[in-house]
């Protein structure tokens, strides 16, 4: 066989100079040499004789070109999986998602000694000849006649691509399989593709596309990502050595893949230096050259993969953006049509971070809580009047690790954006019943006379939204050490009074109340529906912090509620731009906002605050805290900025409370509202807003709103109740917030809360509000 071999190897060379072949299989020729070129006809002729006969391997058979379908077939090329990257409000990066690493460049970017090293090692002739490379054909053909098989390609840069794109348009095993099958029928139809790429585009466009395509090992995919895969550079900082390297690793980058270990990265460097040899046997380089990078080491630096949240220096907020796209069915119908747009769509992710905001929740969370702690810190901060959340910060790292303590779940937003089940609000909710109550048209100063108990007078005091009677006159709401008395919305709120608050719910009413919470964005954590007893004013609902901070947002942009937002635009890998606007409603009347802050404004020089103070600038705010100290809240608002802070123990906060415990390397007996979330939303609130001219809050309508109507205080002169407003907060200590042990009774499935069981508690379960 070897005297036909080299006839057809010489016959091959001279193809267009050797025009007078005859016979069927010239005639064959012929007829193709019209359709793609005499180079192209001569390599079909090739590729047709190592066609083996039925029968006998090496034999070969060639009737006629129609029978082989010689033709250019169009290659559809659906575009390349790239990275999205995710940027913060100033156009920081600060994530990247991915499934398969790629960054594409212009041909224009990569190094010329990386062009001559890629086609000097696999395609020489690559700016010569057509679809084909006749004489690498040839080559092929030599080996699979002597071997009765196909053991090697002679694949040209173009077949090479062709074959790229085919596998990265399969879905399937068996389509990606049928794609690597070592067949002739496989390497025609590459070439009647091949055919097409060279009659669509130029040579320098198919030599990009397939740099951009190539797969180069350690999951690297096109040469700028494996450039900074393997060396950290950029494709167009690419020295000799690497470039070589680079080349090298193309031809089989599973076998030579660097991660793979030692003996993967000796047949790399065995490969390089192949490169560097036929690199200087086509002198494109000098021996000199050759043998002075061959004496380099391989400097495989093995980068880090960029992307994923647990890369992000703001992992927390990274989890909420990509939640954001995969569960919203503006991005794709499915789930899995959701993920690939992210994490194949080459997209640039502008978001709401501000990281100068950010800086400042991690600082105060940093300064007073430790990672180490069980007990863990988390804060949102967003902007009234946008919903834009502009930090999201926790006491924890992200990530799976255990003995670092760290987070595998978003503890700063929902279970909808990657979070768990949240905790108990606490008294952060009875800004909801005195909401309610200025929208039933009481003023400020109307109240109600409280004992040292509440107990509802009938099972009827309270109905849930679906009408049903809820109402527990069985147990007893009190507030421990705390003197009865008459409370106004001021004082009451201020002093944070259980029994006043369950009492006020009784009398706006519970749905009504619970409509207002729900009007500003409030539902739980974990999804399910709003727990609706009498002691929903107390907090008894688990809730996160951007949820609840944008809750408290929406008061200070008078009433106009705005969905929490994190993404303000999208560009696609074409550059097509895509803006996001706040999504808003007006939730409250402007005015009873501004009622609602003016009350709130007092927490801070008259109520559970005041030891805190304030943050130089027009600020309101509730301290919460839970039934036996399970979990501590501050969510407070300027007209600039509104934030949340939640501290519990994410093992479970029922049994392992916040008393008795250290945290931040300082001992706390008990952990209120006012202990440790406070501190650290005024410290973030006063970085978080340096330099930003303070703005305030709109003065309350005292003819709507001043003074006090039909619930005024009693005469004092009867000796029976005692009126408070004068005092700066109620001396009995009756709260949460000052030590005390408000016993907002947790009414629901039959099991007590309050004494650490997992379930909710019906008996004892009592919110300290």
């Amino acid at each position: 066989m070897r005297a036909p071999v080299e006839r057809l190897l010489t016959d091959a060379r001279g193809t267009g100079r050797r025009s007078h072949d005859t016979g069927a299989d010239g005639s064959a020729v012929r007829k193709v040499a019209r359709l793609a070129g005499a180079a192209v006809a001569a390599g079909l002729l090739a590729s047709a004789l190592a066609l083996p006969a039925v029968g006998g391997a090496g034999a070969v058979v060639l009737t006629a070109s129609e029978e082989l379908n010689i033709r250019p077939v169009d290659l559809k090329e659906p575009p390349l999986a790239e990275k999205t990257t995710v940027l913060d409000a100033r156009g920081n990066q600060i994530a990247q998602f991915w499934d398969v690493y790629r960054e594409v460049v212009p041909l224009s970017k990569v190094a010329d000694v990386m062009k001559t090293a890629i086609i000097s090692i696999e395609d020489y002739r690559f700016y010569e000849h057509g679809a084909i490379d006749i004489e690498g054909t040839m080559r092929a053909l030599a080996k699979n006649l002597s071997s009765g098989g196909v053991s090697q390609g002679g694949s040209s840069i173009t077949q090479q691509y062709v074959k790229q794109v085919l596998l990265n348009a399969a879905v399937t095993e068996k389509e990606k399989n049928k794609v690597l099958e070592a067949s002739y029928a496989r390497k025609l139809n590459e070439l009647r593709h091949a055919m097409a790429v060279e009659q669509k585009y130029s040579k320098d466009q198919i030599l990009e596309k397939y740099l951009n395509i190539a797969f180069f090992g350690a999951r690297a995919n096109g040469v700028e990502a494996a450039a900074k895969r393997f060396f950290g550079v950029p494709a167009s900082k690419l020295t000799l050595p690497q470039a070589a390297t680079l080349a090298a690793a193309v031809q089989s980058p599973n076998s030579t893949d660097p991660e793979a270990g030692r003996k993967a990265r000796q047949r790399l460097l065995e490969r390089r230096n192949l490169v560097l040899d036929r690199m200087a046997q086509l002198k494109k380089i000098t021996p000199e050259e050759a043998a002075k990078a061959k004496k380099e080491k391989l400097g495989y630096k093995g980068t880090p993969l960029p992307g994923g949240c647990e890369a992000s220096p703001y992992p927390y907020f990274c989890i909420y953006v990509r939640n954001e796209i995969s569960g919203n069915p503006a991005f794709g119908k499915t789930e899995k049509a959701r993920l690939q747009f992210l994490n194949r769509g080459g997209l640039t992710i502008r978001t709401t971070l501000d990281p100068r905001m950010q800086a400042a929740a991690d600082a105060a969370i940093r300064k007073r809580v430790y990672a180490s702690d069980n007990p863990m810190a988390s804060q949102a901060l967003v902007q009234p009047g946008t919903g834009a959340i502009k930090a999201m910060a926790a006491s924890r790292k992200y990530g799976i690790a255990k003995r670092r303590n760290e987070m595998s779940y978003n503890v700063v937003a929902d279970a909808a954006h990657g979070g768990g089940v949240g905790f108990q609000a606490g008294s952060t909710f009875k800004t909801f019943t005195l909401i309610t109550a200025l929208k039933k048209g009481m003023k400020v100063s109307d109240g109600i006379t409280t004992g040292a108990g509440y107990r509802a007078p009938g099972y009827a005091a309270f109905k849930n939204c679906k009408g049903e009677s809820i109402g527990d006159p069985t147990h007893t709401v009190t507030n421990d050490e705390g003197s009865p008395g008459f409370k106004t919305l001021q004082t009451g709120t201020w002093g944070s009074v259980n029994t006043f608050f369950v009492a006020l719910e009784q009398r706006v009413g519970l749905c009504d109340t619970v409509e207002t919470a729900k009007s500003l964005g409030i539902k739980r954590s974990d999804g399910q529906a709003l727990q609706e007893y009498e002691t929903f004013t107390l907090g008894i609902n688990e809730m996160d912090p951007v949820t609840v901070a944008n809750a408290y947002a929406a008061i200070g942009a008078r009433g106009k509620y705005c969905a929490p937002m994190a993404i303000t635009q999208i560009t696609d890998r074409d550059g097509k731009v895509t803006r996001y606007t706040p999504q808003c409603r007006q939730a409250l009347d402007p005015e009873i906002a501004d009622a609602t802050a003016d009350v709130l404004s007092g927490v801070f020089t008259k109520g559970t605050m005041r030891g805190v103070g304030g943050i130089g600038r027009p600020a309101a705010g509730k301290t919460g805290t839970t039934d036996a100290y399970a979990t501590a809240w501050f969510a407070g608002f300027t007209p600039d900025l509104a934030g949340a802070v939640s501290i519990g123990d994410p093992r479970g906060s029922t049994k392992h409370k916040l008393t008795g415990v250290t945290i931040g390397g300082r001992y706390y007996g008990i952990v209120a509202g006012a202990s440790l979330p406070g501190p650290i939303w005024k410290d973030t609130m006063m970085a978080a807003l340096k330099g930003v001219r303070a703005t305030s809050f709109h003065p309350i309508n005292s003819a709507r709103f001043g003074g006090c109507g039909q619930d005024c205080a009693p005469d004092r002169s009867d000796g029976d109740s005692r009126e408070v407003r004068n005092e700066p907060w109620d001396r009995g200590r009756n709260t949460d917030d000052e030590g005390g042990r408000g016993n907002g009774w947790d009414l629901r499935n039959g099991r007590d809360r309050g004494n650490g069981w997992d379930g909710w508690g019906r008996g004892n379960g009592r919110n300290r509000g």
